[in-house]
């Protein structure tokens, strides 16, 4: 198949398509290379999947119009997997306008292209943040997510709805994944893992928020990957036993879902932190904060529906997920 992968030199877009790659698809991968952390390591990512001739780079924004029309008209794409995005939830509360900008007018861009061009099935990038000020765990898709904290989820249950908007309409397959806490090697900069590890090896003290009273159901990223990959082999379909008196907002009657897609196994803070002092074989100074804005004290995802929809099941431990991000974080910087 010919895939367009967007976000192809962020973190999981990489990963996504270097996947495909090896099972012999056709990936097109856009970015745009923004400097929302270090663009090297952005290119470097990409000097990974470069050398294949099975796959071809598009320096884009998928906020320009003109332009994603074009490579949709030009490329026909026979599906898309949707990663690029403005993230993170802190950033989101001084620069909101790059959230609409990003993960509302590009996700209209890419739903368009999508509708013009018959793309045979959208996969897209959700998040666990949509949960928002939800407490009920674990969080399961048949819950409701109208009570986001952050700009960030409001866009990313945005996206949700302008899909299902979408397949409504004009019979698009789409399906969103809501990502949990996704860490591993050519992680982002700005996630606690990579935090972290920096400060700990250059002897500086980290910021651990909400008092270490934080859970996470952090996700390696191959789990990840192996669920992205069966999400898109699985095309959407209405759900015949939806029923619009009862609304359930995990079904629709239109070619339409969105899952969960994590760990299933909640970790404390702390525990992840003693991993990465296990791993490093050193202590790190903690620097013990309150809760900050748009955070939320918890995540946990129930996986059921996706484990039945694609036989997804997350394999990777932390202790384990850790060592080899710290094996990649020593190697890639030489430390």
């Amino acid at each position: 198949m010919k895939i367009l992968v967007t976000g192809a030199a962020g973190f999981i877009g990489m990963h996504v398509s270097q996947v495909l790659l090896a099972r012999g698809d056709e990936v097109v991968g856009l970015d745009n290379l923004n400097d929302y952390y270090d663009p090297q390591l952005k290119r470097d990512r990409l000097a990974r999947l470069e050398p294949n001739p099975a796959f071809r780079f598009v320096l884009m924004d998928v906020a320009d119009r003109p332009g994603m029309e074009r490579l949709f008209a030009d490329e026909r794409f026979d599906k898309v997997v949707h990663l690029a995005a403005q993230a993170g939830v802190r950033y989101s509360l001084q620069n909101p306008h790059s959230y609409i900008d990003s993960n509302v007018v590009g996700f209209m861009n890419i739903l368009e292209g999508c509708r013009h061009s018959k793309v045979k099935h959208l996969v897209y990038a959700s998040s666990s943040s949509v949960y928002g000020g939800n407490t009920r765990m674990p969080f399961s898709e048949h819950d409701s997510v109208d009570h986001p904290v952050s700009m960030y989820a409001a866009t990313k249950k945005a996206n949700e709805l302008m899909a299902h908007t979408y397949s409504h309409l004009f019979g698009l397959p789409t399906t969103g994944l809501r990502f949990f806490t996704v860490y591993g090697p050519w992680g982002r900069p700005d996630m606690a893992l990579f935090l972290f590890t920096k400060a700990i090896i250059e002897g500086r003290p980290i910021d651990v928020f909400n008092h270490g009273k934080m859970r996470r159901d952090f996700t390696f990223i191959d789990d990840i990957v192996e669920g992205v990959v069966r999400t898109l082999d699985h095309v959407a379909e209405a759900d015949p036993g939806f029923d619009p008196d009862q609304p359930d907002p995990g079904r629709s009657n239109s070619p339409f879902r969105v899952f969960n897609i994590g760990n299933n196994n909640p970790v404390e803070l702390m525990a992840f932190i003693a991993a990465i002092e296990k791993s490093l074989g050193r202590s790190a100074e903690k620097n013990f904060m309150p809760l900050q804005d748009g955070d939320v004290p918890a995540t946990y995802a129930s996986t059921d529906e996706l484990n039945a929809w694609t036989g997804f099941v997350p394999a990777t431990s932390v202790s384990d997920g850790v060592g080899r991000f710290i094996a990649w974080y020593r190697d890639y910087f030489r430390v």
